[in-house]
Parts: C-alpha cells; sequence; structure tokens
C-alpha cells in the first residue's frame, strides 16, 4: 500500500461513521415525527440517544451535534408538543 492509504483508509472510516450518523439522525427524527405513542420525555431521549451515538462516532464532538442536528430535532418534538423544557440537558439553551 502506498503513502496514500492509510490516508484514504481514515477518509473511508470517517464516511462510513458520517453515513451512520445520518442514518442515526433520521431514525431519530422519524421517531420524534411519526410515532404517536410518544411522550415528551420520551422525546427528548430519543435526542439525547441520538447524541451519545454521535459521540460514540466522533468523540469530543458533542458541541458539533448541538449545533447542528439538536435544534432540528428539537424543534420537530416541539411541533408536536409546545415548547419544552430539557432539564439536565447540558447542551440545553438554544
Amino acid at each position: 500500500m502506498g503513502p496514500e492509504g492509510p490516508d484514504a483508509e481514515a477518509l473511508a472510516d470517517e464516511e462510513h461513521r458520517y453515513r451512520r450518523l445520518q442514518t442515526i439522525v433520521a431514525l431519530a427524527t422519524a421517531e420524534l415525527a411519526q410515532d404517536p405513542a410518544l411522550t415528551p420525555e420520551q422525546g427528548i431521549n430519543v435526542i439525547l440517544w441520538a447524541r451519545r451515538a454521535a459521540e460514540e462516532l466522533f468523540p469530543g464532538k458533542g458541541g458539533t451535534f448541538d449545533l447542528i442536528y439538536r435544534p432540528r430535532l428539537v424543534r420537530i418534538l416541539e411541533e408536536r408538543f409546545g415548547t419544552l423544557a430539557e432539564p439536565g440537558d447540558p447542551g440545553a439553551g438554544e
């Protein structure tokens, strides 16, 4: 393997993790928007689950999740249930 091999492998790994993150966010979005039995508390837990999964895929990038994905997920939940307080959520406070 040439000198570009490890970089290509690292890039492929990052692309795979990014696709997985996109799937996680899509699942969270669908659950928040479509689950008729979802409660506000369960919705908050779905958002926190997605954030934890993002942190596992991209350690130390929880703040990036909070900037990019969290507002979209919270907006979906608020459209269903009105304004929510998120006690204990370190990313709260938009």
